[in-house]
């Protein structure tokens, strides 16, 4: 059924093709307008250069990229032809892991598949001898290997030869694709520089794509021109429109944190098909059927309600029948009925890393082999909630890595990830079982990116807002007798809730044991762990609790005011962005310090006050020592309220988190009364 999706499931969007075709029918396609530079060059100029002038800092540098896409048909079926030509000068030893050349292509589950032939694959590394002659090394074809990935995706791998600081690595391949509905985007920026980025496509007229360009950076050129009966299938001739897409001096794209995917802020071109063309028995194009491309999104309900890996896996909710008993087994209302199903999902089908909307072998054979993908996991979840008799469904999303989807028009493919969410009195609850750590009503970050479409079965999908009222919380209480002779001891207690105590159950169960967790923690100087516990560890749904009994030795006249946890360095280090910053979700953060000291000493601090506070609530710090008779008390609180901070507050969200780095840094001055 998904082998024929791209006709029947994106929405037609009336782009500006037909009136280029117009505007541009005179000029005829000229192929010395774009065309592909001659693979086998090399000079002296290119290898002799140490570094990229207008980024130093640069690895590599890609000389210049060529990538060339058309449709071509043999009678019976259309096959997407994408060629890709590059050429990177390699500066460091840094950059020679571009030596390892990783082509991925995809498989579907109808038999359908991509191609790259590795008989066509063309490599070469340019490089300087000793003796400084310049000399060219080709890949041995016997080592181009074919890597099955998993069941969806293979790879073509190679190494290139005679890898070395100051090479010229270049290769070119191509892919054929019976997916017309996945034409090849083009990412004009990478995280390393380009000097000469160009597409070329060739859309045959019995093919409507809608084309967008993404990103700040502006086309160097952009040219459109007519190419006659350039496609021939059956018995239909068709014209090409041939669009030249180049862009120079494209910087690279450098990725900071808290920002999504890059896909949603780099330079690239985008083609999402829109209509085609019967093209069986006719001779004339205007004779021919015109075929919009998925109407609404009640073609893509219909799909998935019936699809075999989809809602006819929620259908299969009987499989629960005789194990709902068992499984909440205890719980006395539906809530409780819910975590206890949640629960069992995680410990029963273990996630196997694959991203999905649809279930691979299906939901039973997923609880059967205890394993599964994103689909498996949740849609089985999915049934047992509803078996129980609860209000649930489940919801189509795109992960942070895989970029926003585009709400304009129903493009199935655009979603990679499905969740599931359940209505319990007036609430309601979204939940991913894919990871055992995390708690009911708790989504992993990947999950938190925009709007997902809600797919129940028996009504019409909805948009629905994929955010769950989760936080990143931390609340440190550290008390501490000194003693006259500098003796330090006392107790710190961290309570961490909701996504940070996911985090650090990830975290301590990714040791063998506790003990050896609590190894890698590290205090002020001079202090050491005397002992350690930590409290609902697999309690998913309580509060994380550590606790440590520390002593040491006063190191000189001060103390460090954070004893514990404290940060490496500020997370926002570019003087501007471009791009919105995207916290996922409210920071809370609370740490107090509690110093008993001797009838001899007093405690005093450079600063006794800092605080900082963003516009429109945006967020809050605090920081303020306190003295009071033989007990010194040092506090920082602070919290972020948003989850996206525009461009225009990235000075203030900036400065913010410096004043959170200088309220950490401070001392407790210790000295004699």
């Amino acid at each position: 059924m998904r082998k024929i999706l791209f006709t029947t499931l994106i929405l037609l969007i009336i782009s500006g093709r037909l009136k280029a075709q117009q505007l541009f029918a005179e000029h005829t396609f000229d192929n010395n307008i774009a065309k592909d530079f001659p693979f086998g060059d090399y000079d002296r100029k290119q290898l002799d250069m140490g570094s990229y002038d207008k980024d130093p800092t640069a690895h590599a540098l890609i000389l210049k990229e060529f990538g060339r896409a058309w449709i071509t048909s043999n009678g019976n079926t259309e096959t997407l032809i994408f060629e890709y030509h590059v050429k990177i000068k390699l500066f460091d030893k840094e950059a020679l892991k571009r030596g390892h050349v990783e082509l991925p292509y995809y498989i579907k589950d109808n038999g359908s598949y991509e191609e790259i032939r590795t008989s066509g694959v063309q490599a070469m590394t340019y490089y300087e001898e000793p003796n400084g002659a310049m000399h060219a090394s080709s890949v041995d074809p016997d080592s181009i290997n074919i890597v099955r990935v998993n069941k969806h995706l293979s790879e073509v791998t190679f190494n290139m030869p005679n890898l070395q600081p100051g090479c010229i690595i270049e290769y070119r391949y191509r892919l054929e694709s019976p997916f017309l509905e996945k034409f090849k985007t083009w990412d004009f920026q990478s995280d390393i520089p380009k000097l000469y980025s160009e597409y070329e496509v060739h859309i045959p007229h019995v093919f409507g794509y809608n084309v967008s360009l993404r990103g700040a950076l502006k086309l160097t050129r952009d040219t459109t021109a007519i190419e006659k009966e350039c496609f021939e299938s059956t018995n239909l001739k068709s014209d090409c429109t041939v669009e030249d897409y180049l862009i120079n001096n494209v910087p690279a794209f450098k990725q900071e944190l808290y920002m999504t995917s890059p896909k949603n802020v780099i330079s690239a071109l985008y083609f999402q098909l829109t209509s085609l063309v019967s093209i069986n028995n006719y001779s004339r194009l205007n004779q021919a059927l015109h075929l919009d491309i998925a109407s609404d999104w009640s073609d893509v309900d219909k799909h998935l309600k019936y699809d075999d890996n989809f809602g006819s896996q929620l259908n299969r909710k009987g499989i629960f029948k005789d194990r709902l008993s068992a499984i909440t087994i205890g719980a006395t209302d539906d809530l409780n009925k819910a975590k206890a199903i949640y629960a069992y999902i995680q410990k029963t089908i273990n996630f196997n890393g694959v991203y999905s909307i649809y279930s691979d072998d299906g939901i039973k054979k997923a609880l059967d082999k205890h394993s599964g993908n994103a689909a498996d996991v949740n849609l089985a979840l999915v049934a047992a909630l509803q078996e129980a008799g609860l209000n649930a469904g489940a919801i189509l999303l795109s992960t942070r890595d895989n970029g926003t989807v585009n709400q304009l028009y129903p493009a199935l493919g655009e979603f990679n990830y499905v969740i599931a969410a359940v209505n319990i009195g007036d609430k309601d609850y979204l939940l991913d079982a894919t990871e055992p750590e995390l708690q009911f009503g708790v989504l992993p970050l990947r999950c938190i990116n925009g709007q997902g479409r809600a797919m129940p079965l028996n009504a019409p999908s909805y948009w629905i807002n994929v955010i769950t009222p989760q936080t990143e919380t931390d609340v440190y209480a550290a008390d501490f007798t000194l003693t006259a002779d500098g003796k330090l001891t006392g107790t710190i207690i961290h309570h961490l809730k909701s996504y940070n105590a996911y985090k650090k159950r990830e975290q301590v169960k990714s040791y063998k044991t506790p003990a050896d967790y609590f190894k890698t923690v590290t205090i002020a100087p001079g202090l050491h762990i005397v002992s350690s516990s930590i409290n609902n560890l697999d309690s998913l749904n309580m509060p994380l609790t550590e606790v440590y009994t520390v002593e040491g030795n006063l190191q000189g006249d001060a103390l460090d005011a954070l004893v514990i946890d404290k940060p490496t360095g500020p997370p926002f280090k570019s003087s501007t962005r471009t791009y919105d910053v995207d916290m996922v979700m409210p920071v809370v953060s609370s740490y107090t310090l509690t110093l008993h000291l001797p009838a001899n000493k007093t405690a005093s601090m450079a600063q006794n006050e800092l605080h900082n506070s963003l516009p429109d609530s945006g967020g809050e710090l605090n920081a303020k020592f306190e003295i009071n008779d033989d007990t010194a008390t040092y506090t920082q609180e602070y919290q972020l309220n948003k989850t996206i901070y525009p461009v225009a507050e990235y000075a203030g969200l900036k400065g913010f988190y410096d004043d959170i780095l200088r309220s950490a840094k401070v001392q407790l001055k210790l000295t004699n009364k």
